[in-house]
Protein backbone atom coordinates (compact mmCIF):
# COMPACT_ATOMS: atom_id res chain seq x y z
CA UNK A 1 0.00 0.00 0.00
CA UNK A 2 2.83 2.39 0.79
CA UNK A 3 4.32 1.82 -2.67
CA UNK A 4 0.93 2.48 -4.31
CA UNK A 5 0.58 5.71 -2.33
CA UNK A 6 4.05 6.75 -3.47
CA UNK A 7 3.16 6.20 -7.13
CA UNK A 8 -0.10 8.11 -6.74
CA UNK A 9 1.75 10.92 -4.99
CA UNK A 10 4.32 10.98 -7.77
CA UNK A 11 1.53 11.17 -10.36
CA UNK A 12 0.14 14.26 -8.52
CA UNK A 13 -3.41 12.90 -8.59
CA UNK A 14 -4.69 15.90 -6.62
CA UNK A 15 -3.56 18.09 -9.52
CA UNK A 16 -6.04 16.39 -11.84
CA UNK A 17 -8.42 19.16 -10.87
CA UNK A 18 -6.53 21.29 -13.42
CA UNK A 19 -7.55 18.89 -16.16
CA UNK A 20 -11.22 19.73 -15.58
CA UNK A 21 -10.44 22.67 -17.88
CA UNK A 22 -10.95 20.17 -20.70
CA UNK A 23 -14.68 20.47 -19.92
CA UNK A 24 -14.71 24.29 -19.90
CA UNK A 25 -15.77 24.91 -23.50
CA UNK A 26 -18.44 22.20 -23.26
CA UNK A 27 -19.85 23.53 -19.98
CA UNK A 28 -19.98 27.11 -21.24
CA UNK A 29 -21.71 25.97 -24.44
CA UNK A 30 -24.75 24.74 -22.48
CA UNK A 31 -24.30 21.25 -23.97
CA UNK A 32 -22.61 19.45 -21.07
CA UNK A 33 -25.30 16.77 -20.86
CA UNK A 34 -25.16 15.77 -24.50
CA UNK A 35 -23.91 12.21 -24.15
CA UNK A 36 -21.52 12.01 -27.10
CA UNK A 37 -19.87 15.35 -26.40
CA UNK A 38 -19.59 14.63 -22.67
CA UNK A 39 -17.98 11.24 -23.32
CA UNK A 40 -15.46 12.80 -25.70
CA UNK A 41 -14.53 15.40 -23.08
CA UNK A 42 -14.27 12.68 -20.43
CA UNK A 43 -11.78 10.61 -22.46
CA UNK A 44 -9.87 13.82 -23.19
CA UNK A 45 -9.79 14.54 -19.47
CA UNK A 46 -8.33 11.05 -18.86
CA UNK A 47 -5.73 11.59 -21.59
CA UNK A 48 -4.57 14.85 -20.04
CA UNK A 49 -4.46 13.29 -16.56
CA UNK A 50 -2.10 10.57 -17.79
CA UNK A 51 0.01 13.00 -19.82
CA UNK A 52 0.37 15.57 -17.04
CA UNK A 53 1.35 12.80 -14.60
CA UNK A 54 4.05 11.57 -16.98
CA UNK A 55 5.46 15.11 -17.15
CA UNK A 56 5.51 15.36 -13.34
CA UNK A 57 7.41 12.07 -13.13
CA UNK A 58 9.96 13.11 -15.78
CA UNK A 59 10.42 16.50 -14.10
CA UNK A 60 10.99 14.83 -10.72
CA UNK A 61 13.55 12.46 -12.25
CA UNK A 62 15.35 15.44 -13.75
CA UNK A 63 15.24 17.49 -10.53
CA UNK A 64 15.85 14.69 -8.03
CA UNK A 65 19.16 16.10 -6.80
CA UNK A 66 17.83 19.65 -6.43
CA UNK A 67 14.65 18.43 -4.74
CA UNK A 68 16.71 16.66 -2.06
CA UNK A 69 17.94 20.10 -0.95
CA UNK A 70 14.43 21.60 -0.87
CA UNK A 71 12.63 21.83 2.50
CA UNK A 72 9.42 20.18 1.23
CA UNK A 73 10.21 18.66 -2.17
CA UNK A 74 12.76 16.39 -0.51
CA UNK A 75 9.79 14.27 0.63
CA UNK A 76 8.75 13.41 -2.91
CA UNK A 77 9.06 9.65 -3.57
CA UNK A 78 11.81 9.91 -6.21
CA UNK A 79 13.85 12.49 -4.30
CA UNK A 80 13.45 10.46 -1.10
CA UNK A 81 14.57 7.28 -2.86
CA UNK A 82 11.33 5.36 -2.30
CA UNK A 83 10.91 5.05 -6.09
CA UNK A 84 14.06 4.25 -8.07
CA UNK A 85 14.99 6.20 -11.18
CA UNK A 86 14.54 3.10 -13.36
CA UNK A 87 11.07 2.41 -11.94
CA UNK A 88 10.16 6.06 -12.42
CA UNK A 89 11.08 5.92 -16.13
CA UNK A 90 8.95 2.77 -16.57
CA UNK A 91 6.07 4.50 -14.79
CA UNK A 92 6.37 7.53 -17.09
CA UNK A 93 6.36 5.26 -20.16
CA UNK A 94 3.23 3.45 -18.93
CA UNK A 95 1.47 6.80 -18.40
CA UNK A 96 2.36 7.88 -21.94
CA UNK A 97 0.91 4.65 -23.35
CA UNK A 98 -2.33 5.29 -21.47
CA UNK A 99 -2.34 8.84 -22.84
CA UNK A 100 -2.13 7.50 -26.39
CA UNK A 101 -4.94 5.03 -25.69
CA UNK A 102 -7.36 7.60 -24.28
CA UNK A 103 -6.53 10.08 -27.04
CA UNK A 104 -7.16 7.38 -29.65
CA UNK A 105 -10.75 7.11 -28.38
CA UNK A 106 -11.39 10.76 -29.37
CA UNK A 107 -8.73 11.07 -32.07
CA UNK A 108 -8.66 14.32 -34.00
CA UNK A 109 -5.51 15.59 -35.76
CA UNK A 110 -5.68 19.13 -34.33
CA UNK A 111 -6.43 17.92 -30.80
CA UNK A 112 -3.63 15.35 -30.97
CA UNK A 113 -1.23 18.08 -32.15
CA UNK A 114 -2.13 20.10 -29.04
CA UNK A 115 -1.43 17.07 -26.86
CA UNK A 116 1.99 16.63 -28.49
CA UNK A 117 2.69 20.36 -28.15
CA UNK A 118 1.86 20.16 -24.42
CA UNK A 119 4.31 17.29 -24.01
CA UNK A 120 7.09 19.03 -25.97
CA UNK A 121 6.70 22.35 -24.12
CA UNK A 122 6.69 20.69 -20.72
CA UNK A 123 9.59 18.43 -21.64
CA UNK A 124 11.50 21.55 -22.68
CA UNK A 125 10.46 23.13 -19.38
CA UNK A 126 11.87 20.16 -17.44
CA UNK A 127 15.14 20.18 -19.37
CA UNK A 128 16.02 23.86 -19.12
CA UNK A 129 13.38 26.28 -20.41
CA UNK A 130 12.15 26.79 -16.86
CA UNK A 131 15.37 28.73 -16.22
CA UNK A 132 14.52 31.41 -18.82
CA UNK A 133 12.54 34.35 -17.37
CA UNK A 134 9.04 34.85 -18.82
CA UNK A 135 9.46 31.69 -20.92
CA UNK A 136 8.94 29.68 -17.74
CA UNK A 137 5.62 31.33 -16.84
CA UNK A 138 4.49 31.30 -20.48
CA UNK A 139 4.91 27.52 -20.58
CA UNK A 140 2.97 27.19 -17.33
CA UNK A 141 0.16 29.29 -18.81
CA UNK A 142 0.20 27.38 -22.11
CA UNK A 143 -0.43 24.17 -20.18
CA UNK A 144 -3.77 25.51 -18.96
CA UNK A 145 -4.74 27.00 -22.32
CA UNK A 146 -3.89 23.81 -24.22
CA UNK A 147 -6.22 21.88 -21.92
CA UNK A 148 -9.04 24.30 -22.76
CA UNK A 149 -8.38 24.26 -26.51
CA UNK A 150 -7.99 20.46 -26.52
CA UNK A 151 -11.39 20.09 -24.87
CA UNK A 152 -12.86 22.56 -27.37
CA UNK A 153 -11.60 20.54 -30.34
CA UNK A 154 -12.61 17.07 -29.16
CA UNK A 155 -16.08 18.19 -28.08
CA UNK A 156 -16.67 20.22 -31.24
CA UNK A 157 -17.28 23.51 -29.41
CA UNK A 158 -15.99 26.93 -30.51
CA UNK A 159 -14.61 28.90 -27.58
CA UNK A 160 -15.58 32.55 -27.20
CA UNK A 161 -12.71 35.03 -27.71
CA UNK A 162 -13.66 36.89 -24.52
CA UNK A 163 -13.64 33.64 -22.57
CA UNK A 164 -10.25 32.72 -24.03
CA UNK A 165 -8.81 36.11 -22.96
CA UNK A 166 -10.35 35.65 -19.50
CA UNK A 167 -8.58 32.32 -19.11
CA UNK A 168 -5.32 33.66 -20.54
CA UNK A 169 -5.10 36.56 -18.08
CA UNK A 170 -6.20 34.39 -15.15
CA UNK A 171 -3.54 31.76 -15.87
CA UNK A 172 -0.82 34.42 -16.09
CA UNK A 173 -2.02 35.68 -12.71
CA UNK A 174 -1.68 32.17 -11.26
CA UNK A 175 1.79 31.61 -12.78
CA UNK A 176 3.20 34.99 -11.73
CA UNK A 177 1.71 34.58 -8.25
CA UNK A 178 3.39 31.20 -7.90
CA UNK A 179 6.76 32.68 -8.82
CA UNK A 180 6.21 35.66 -6.51
CA UNK A 181 5.59 33.42 -3.51
CA UNK A 182 8.49 31.14 -4.40
CA UNK A 183 10.70 34.22 -4.41
CA UNK A 184 9.41 35.18 -0.98
CA UNK A 185 9.84 31.74 0.56
CA UNK A 186 13.01 30.45 -1.08
CA UNK A 187 16.39 32.09 -1.47
CA UNK A 188 17.03 32.83 -5.16
CA UNK A 189 19.08 30.17 -6.89
CA UNK A 190 18.60 27.52 -4.22
CA UNK A 191 16.12 25.47 -6.26
CA UNK A 192 14.99 27.70 -9.14
CA UNK A 193 17.65 29.52 -11.10
CA UNK A 194 15.02 31.65 -12.83
CA UNK A 195 14.15 33.37 -9.54
CA UNK A 196 17.41 35.30 -9.83
CA UNK A 197 15.91 37.20 -12.77
CA UNK A 198 12.67 38.24 -11.09
CA UNK A 199 11.95 40.92 -8.53
CA UNK A 200 9.01 40.84 -6.17
CA UNK A 201 7.86 44.24 -7.42
CA UNK A 202 7.76 43.10 -11.06
CA UNK A 203 5.83 39.93 -10.23
CA UNK A 204 3.49 41.72 -7.85
CA UNK A 205 2.51 44.49 -10.29
CA UNK A 206 2.04 42.20 -13.28
CA UNK A 207 0.05 39.51 -11.48
CA UNK A 208 -2.51 42.06 -10.32
CA UNK A 209 -2.61 43.63 -13.78
CA UNK A 210 -3.53 40.20 -15.13
CA UNK A 211 -6.15 39.70 -12.42
CA UNK A 212 -7.78 43.03 -13.26
CA UNK A 213 -7.83 42.13 -16.96
CA UNK A 214 -9.35 38.74 -16.10
CA UNK A 215 -12.30 40.36 -14.33
CA UNK A 216 -12.79 42.88 -17.14
CA UNK A 217 -12.68 40.21 -19.87
CA UNK A 218 -15.08 38.03 -17.92
CA UNK A 219 -17.58 40.88 -17.54
CA UNK A 220 -17.28 41.61 -21.26
CA UNK A 221 -17.99 37.95 -22.04
CA UNK A 222 -21.09 38.05 -19.83
CA UNK A 223 -22.40 41.20 -21.57
CA UNK A 224 -21.36 40.28 -25.11
CA UNK A 225 -24.30 40.23 -27.51
CA UNK A 226 -23.19 36.91 -28.95
CA UNK A 227 -23.08 35.37 -25.47
CA UNK A 228 -26.54 36.71 -24.63
CA UNK A 229 -27.91 35.40 -27.93
CA UNK A 230 -26.29 31.98 -27.46
CA UNK A 231 -27.81 31.39 -24.03
CA UNK A 232 -30.93 33.54 -24.49
CA UNK A 233 -30.32 35.22 -21.13
CA UNK A 234 -28.84 38.42 -19.75
CA UNK A 235 -28.39 36.95 -16.27
CA UNK A 236 -24.74 35.92 -16.70
CA UNK A 237 -23.63 39.40 -15.68
CA UNK A 238 -24.83 38.63 -12.13
CA UNK A 239 -22.02 36.06 -11.82
CA UNK A 240 -19.38 38.80 -12.26
CA UNK A 241 -19.57 39.91 -8.57
CA UNK A 242 -19.02 36.30 -7.48
CA UNK A 243 -15.95 36.07 -9.70
CA UNK A 244 -14.66 39.34 -8.23
CA UNK A 245 -15.18 38.02 -4.69
CA UNK A 246 -13.38 34.78 -5.55
CA UNK A 247 -10.49 36.84 -6.96
CA UNK A 248 -10.19 38.87 -3.76
CA UNK A 249 -10.36 35.79 -1.50
CA UNK A 250 -7.72 33.99 -3.59
CA UNK A 251 -5.48 37.09 -3.51
CA UNK A 252 -5.87 37.29 0.26
CA UNK A 253 -4.63 33.70 0.56
CA UNK A 254 -1.72 34.26 -1.82
CA UNK A 255 -0.67 37.32 0.20
CA UNK A 256 -0.45 35.07 3.26
CA UNK A 257 1.72 32.05 3.98
CA UNK A 258 1.13 30.22 0.71
CA UNK A 259 3.42 28.73 -1.94
CA UNK A 260 1.14 30.20 -4.62
CA UNK A 261 0.16 26.91 -6.24
CA UNK A 262 -3.48 27.34 -7.39
CA UNK A 263 -4.51 23.77 -6.48
CA UNK A 264 -2.99 23.99 -3.00
CA UNK A 265 -4.57 27.41 -2.39
CA UNK A 266 -8.00 26.16 -3.46
CA UNK A 267 -7.98 22.84 -1.62
CA UNK A 268 -6.73 24.32 1.66
CA UNK A 269 -9.37 27.04 1.97
CA UNK A 270 -12.91 25.79 2.60
CA UNK A 271 -14.46 29.23 2.18
CA UNK A 272 -12.74 29.75 -1.20
CA UNK A 273 -13.83 26.27 -2.25
CA UNK A 274 -17.38 27.09 -1.16
CA UNK A 275 -17.34 30.30 -3.22
CA UNK A 276 -16.17 28.37 -6.29
CA UNK A 277 -18.92 25.78 -5.78
CA UNK A 278 -21.48 28.58 -5.41
CA UNK A 279 -20.25 30.13 -8.66
CA UNK A 280 -20.45 26.76 -10.42
CA UNK A 281 -23.95 26.21 -9.08
CA UNK A 282 -25.19 29.64 -10.22
CA UNK A 283 -23.62 29.15 -13.67
CA UNK A 284 -25.23 25.74 -14.09
CA UNK A 285 -28.62 27.13 -13.05
CA UNK A 286 -28.32 29.97 -15.58
CA UNK A 287 -26.99 27.86 -18.45
CA UNK A 288 -29.08 24.73 -17.88
CA UNK A 289 -31.99 25.80 -15.68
Amino acid sequence: MRLLRDYLKEARVHHYIKNLLVFLALICSGQLFQGERFLAAFWGFCAFCMLSSSIYVINDIRDAEKDRRHPTKCRRPIAAGRISIQSAWLFAAALLLLTALFNFLVFQPKATALLVLYFVLNLGYSFGWKNIPLVDVTILVSGFLLRILYGSFISGITLSNWLFLTCLSLMFYFALGKRRNELRRIQSGQTRAVLQHYTEGFLDKNMYLCLALCNVFYALWCMDSQTIASYNTENLVWTAPIVLLISMKYSLNVEGNSDGDPVEVLLHDKFLLLLCCAYAGVMLCILYG
